[in-house]
């Protein structure tokens, strides 16, 4: 007897396994549930981590315009890994906005 098994299904349990062992999101551990990370301690190391993206472009740009011996890709990956930071930090801030006002707009 042959078992089918749907591409859909291989593909469901190989994004299962890969989630499983991927570390965790940025602020987050293993043991998020039992330390109670506080919305405010989240979001300001995610300020703080964005801040340290463009603090560590700006001094590759600074070496590299002073001659140092800074590889031209790193200086060009580290503004762009910071530029995706800083548009996520904006994207995120824009959904929190927009979604406090639509709970303004809602009646009791």
């Amino acid at each position: 007897m042959i078992n089918r098994v749907s591409p859909f299904q291989i593909a469901t349990q190989q994004l299962q396994q890969t989630q499983l062992q991927q570390k965790p999101a940025i602020g987050l551990d293993k043991n998020t549930a039992t330390n109670n990370v506080s919305f405010g301690d989240f979001l300001k190391e995610s300020i703080n981590q964005v801040n340290q993206a463009q603090t560590n472009s700006d001094k590759m740009t600074n070496a590299l315009a002073s001659g140092q011996n800074v590889e031209l890709h790193d200086v060009m990956i580290s503004a762009q890994k910071s530029s995706v930071a800083l548009t996520m930090a904006v994207e995120v801030r824009n959904k929190v906005i927009e979604a406090y006002q639509e709970m303004m707009r809602m009646q009791v």
